[in-house]
């Protein structure tokens, strides 16, 4: 996933296949964001799904079958930590601010902000050293972007 997302910065062209192990850990991320409330609704894992084959171009079967193994796995899912020191080590603010603006876009898909939802997306930005303007501006941007899409 590391490597798409500066493919994609860089070429604008995504690769054709990502390693099961980039699109675990992306799924496993937008799934932790989307469980922060307790429940997965419907409306969060379309929007995951959609994002994972449209934005990066896989296959959806794969991403059925990752998807439905990281929901199953949720309660066993890694910490923040986990996701966040890979993710600092290989993106740049850009992609972490997309990154952070795709979460939104998750958490806001079902119209519902939940407090424990807003609360991980802060945590995330701050894991990810993103200021609270840059990720207000990609809240906006998500809210934006899922009112132009009704």
């Amino acid at each position: 996933m590391l490597n798409i997302l500066k493919n994609f910065f860089e070429k604008n062209q995504i690769p054709e296949n990502i390693s099961n192990n980039d699109l675990e850990l992306l799924c496993g991320l937008m799934i932790e964001a989307a469980n922060s409330d307790g429940v997965i609704d419907k409306e969060e894992t379309e929007k995951i799904y959609s994002c994972l084959v449209e934005i990066f171009k896989e296959q959806p079967s794969e991403v059925t079958k990752i998807l439905n193994k990281a929901i199953k796995d949720k309660n066993n899912s890694k910490s923040l930590f986990f996701y966040t020191s890979k993710i600092n080590k290989s993106y740049s603010d850009q992609k972490k601010i997309l990154l952070i603006e795709t979460l939104w876009e998750i958490v806001l898909s079902d119209g519902n902000v939940h407090e424990y939802e807003s609360s991980l997306i802060r945590r995330l930005s701050g894991l990810l050293y993103i200021s609270d303007v840059n990720s207000g501006n990609a809240r906006k941007r998500a809210l934006n972007r899922i009112s132009n899409s009704l």
